[in-house]
């Protein structure tokens, strides 16, 4: 059974907060001894279609709310820190009336990793929803969209990276991962793992002169250190998301493996274990876990660190994980999973070196020598064409590479042959390296990006406009 609370848009309009920014300087951690650390693990709310439609109103303005037992200003969708859930399926149609109750700042949308036009009142990252504007979006999804883990935020540039710090975030579920599952899996307890974090400016979420070093409060479906329970043997199908503005996690659960099935909602074609998970700004992973024997261990980020003019991420604990109760009969975990297109050996119809570099004082991003410009294009693809990529990064940083509308195979790091099971469409850039990647234009045109996932650079310039034409 699934343990969410389902809403559907025939129950109420979906309303959404989002905050004015708030002005300060360093940012401030909560006491360790929160009130709301521990607790169970609370999953988002759910907004569900139905006969292939689901349709909300979302409102945006500033509220106080509870933020990890604390009560702060912050940006919020639907009165909360953490928003509820869009759950969809392949073919789905997504209708979001977004109005904006802002004093000043403009807003807007953005569906991260849907394959979706980005004309019109799709997902159009051009748009600018003015205060006391309402603009309605309209996503008709295909049938063959990957099921998986998706998400949503603000990509009202060049204050992306403030909204969505200030709270401007949540998950999209694509059902049908399970088709893939034996039977004795696909009915099975699955929870989002939404890793999101956030300073404290007084009585408010930080959101100005954003530090990405400075100590943070790291949460859970905007909880501190909750609890998650599973039974010995279980298996549980959690979806790990970084859905934060600027940070990277190294997340390991001690004494047990992940298991992987999908990738930035990508269903992978080989279940493949791993002791820790990556998840750079913007990625996600979709995993299965086994409760091991009685007792308790940690959900952890690991340190970590994005080079010698990055980042340095310290270790922290996300949530307590209990095991308990009777154990379940085993169930055995598939090795193969679902199909996948390699486009190791598909005709490459462009070659293209996209390179990323930084200056500081000030500091200033680039990509390819240029600071964004939305009135410029800066790549002009083909529909129905594959082109390879080198994203270099001259910078001494590990930088987020994504790209909006078609994923991409993943073919190399620094030179070695990788091979991720699957497409994804996030990759971190090794600090002075490099990645290759193989990319299908398919089913859309209209103008678009690619950028750097770490908000705070992307709005500083390092993104570029990317035009898929016929």
């Amino acid at each position: 059974m699934r343990s969410r609370l389902k809403l559907t848009y025939l129950a109420a309009a979906m309303i959404f907060a989002i905050a004015t920014v708030v002005t300060g300087c360093a940012g401030d951690p909560l006491p360790s001894a929160s009130a709301q650390e521990g607790s169970p693990l609370q999953d988002p709310q759910e907004l569900v279609s139905h006969n292939g439609l689901l349709r909300a109103q979302i409102v945006v303005a500033r509220e106080q709310v509870d933020v990890a037992g604390r009560k702060l200003w912050a940006f919020t969708y639907n009165g909360h820190y953490m928003p509820p859930t869009l759950r969809i399926r392949p073919g789905d149609r997504l209708e979001l009336a977004w109005e904006n109750r802002l004093d000043k700042e403009y807003t807007n949308l953005h569906v991260h990793g849907l394959h979706v036009s980005p004309s019109g009142n799709a997902d159009n990252v051009f748009i600018h929803i003015h205060p006391g504007q309402t603009f309605h979006y309209s996503y008709q999804f295909p049938d063959n969209l990957a099921p998986g883990t998706y998400w949503y935020h603000s990509y009202a540039h060049p204050v992306s990276a403030p909204q969505v710090a200030g709270g401007m975030s949540g998950v999209i579920i694509v059902d049908g991962l399970n088709q893939y599952l034996p039977p004795d899996l696909r009915d099975i307890t699955e929870h989002v793992i939404a890793l999101k974090d956030f300073q404290v400016e007084g009585d408010a979420v930080k959101t100005k002169d954003l530090h990405i070093s400075a100590a943070t409060n790291r949460t859970v479906n905007g909880q501190l250190n909750p609890t998650i329970t599973i039974r010995p043997g279980e298996v549980q199908l959690w979806r790990l998301a970084n859905i934060s503005a600027n940070i990277y996690y190294n997340v390991h659960l001690q004494g047990q493996q992940f298991q992987v099935i999908a990738h930035d909602a990508n269903p992978v074609n080989r279940i493949w274990a791993a002791d820790s998970l990556l998840l750079a700004a913007g990625a996600r992973f979709d995993v299965l876990v086994r409760g091991g024997p009685p007792g308790s261990t940690q959900l952890q980020t690991l340190p970590y660190s994005t080079g010698p003019a990055g980042n340095q991420f310290p270790q922290a604990t996300l949530a307590t994980v209990v095991s308990d109760g009777p154990p379940t009969r085993p169930v055995a975990l598939p090795t193969t999973f679902a199909p996948t297109e390699d486009l190791s050996r598909a005709t490459v119809a462009a070659r293209r070196t996209v390179v990323f570099s930084e200056t500081d004082n000030p500091d200033r991003y680039y990509i390819n020598g240029k600071q964004f410009d939305p009135n410029r294009v800066d790549i002009q693809s083909k529909l129905n064409t594959v082109e390879e990529w080198t994203v270099r990064n001259d910078s001494n940083e590990e930088h987020s590479f994504h790209v909006h509308v078609n994923d991409f195979q993943l073919m190399s790091i620094n030179g070695r042959p990788h091979d991720g099971h699957g497409w994804q469409d996030t990759a971190s850039v090794p600090a002075e390296g490099q990645i290759v990647i193989r990319m299908a234009f398919t089913d859309y045109t209209g103008k678009t990006v690619l950028h750097c996932h770490i908000l705070n650079h992307e709005d500083l310039g390092m993104m570029a406009v990317l035009e898929i034409v016929k």
